[in-house]
């Protein structure tokens, strides 16, 4: 299993929502670039960025963020968060991004997937935001009506078999991951290579969810409140 280190950004600074509020956000590090370069320095390979402000609002106002820590750590990046063209996906990818995340896009743009898909093999990702069994969308604000298992069937058919599944009501909340829900998720839909996201705390949930035969997990404030070592988690996890 792969540990994701997450650096959310938000006004070119590395910060973290609480469930997914807005009004609720902690400003870790004005530095993100030294953030980044601390994963590299703990073992990372890989690194999971969302722009916030994109996610929200459209536009990717971070990237030039992603180019720079591309460039000077060479960790492989996946990038989410305001990704909702084709045109948008290619700027993410010039920026450095090895594989880029559609989540509103996912729900509401199955040819964009397609296509994107099509155009770059094995880089597209889904983001599954999940309240209430559904999927939300453009930053967590809004409730698409969509439920996992038809997002999970959908985007299987669409030639997309990566993706990042977040229990909402679980992030930035120091609360556990959701091994229940993953475990579900992954017998119903054997041929996703699926990343949990949201309440990863310690390193029993590193543990458990690499037992379940995760691709991946995302680790985020537990990261930035040493409540784990990045570094543990990333040999625990393989």
């Amino acid at each position: 299993m792969l540990i994701f280190p997450a650096i959310d950004m938000f006004q070119g600074k590395a910060v973290r929502l609480f469930k997914g509020d807005y009004q609720n956000m902690t400003v870790y590090s004005e530095n993100p670039l030294a953030v980044a370069e601390d994963f590299a320095a703990q073992g990372a390979e890989w690194i999971h960025m969302v722009d916030l402000e994109g996610a929200r609002d459209g536009g990717m106002p971070n990237l030039h963020i992603v180019s720079r820590i591309y460039k000077a750590t060479g960790l492989s990046i996946e990038l989410g968060g305001g990704i909702r063209d084709m045109d948008a996906i290619s700027r993410a990818v010039d920026a450095g991004a090895a594989r880029v995340i559609l989540g509103t896009a996912a729900v509401s743009s199955p040819e964009l997937m397609e296509a994107a898909a099509a155009r770059y093999p094995g880089r597209i990702a889904a983001g599954c935001d999940l309240r209430g069994g559904r999927v939300a969308v453009r930053g967590w604000l809004e409730d698409s009506g969509v439920t996992a298992d038809a997002f999970f069937a959908h985007m299987l058919a669409l030639g997309i078999d990566t993706v990042i599944c977040t229990d909402i009501a679980r992030d930035g909340a120091m609360r556990g991951a959701n091994a229940a829900l993953y475990a579900e998720l992954m017998l119903r839909h054997p041929g996703i290579k699926l990343t949990a996201s949201g309440g990863v705390s310690g390193m029993e949930d590193v543990r458990r969810l690499r037992a379940l035969g995760l691709y991946g997990a995302i680790i985020g404030k537990a990261y930035y409140t040493g409540a784990i070592s990045l570094k543990e988690a990333v040999e625990a996890a393989k």
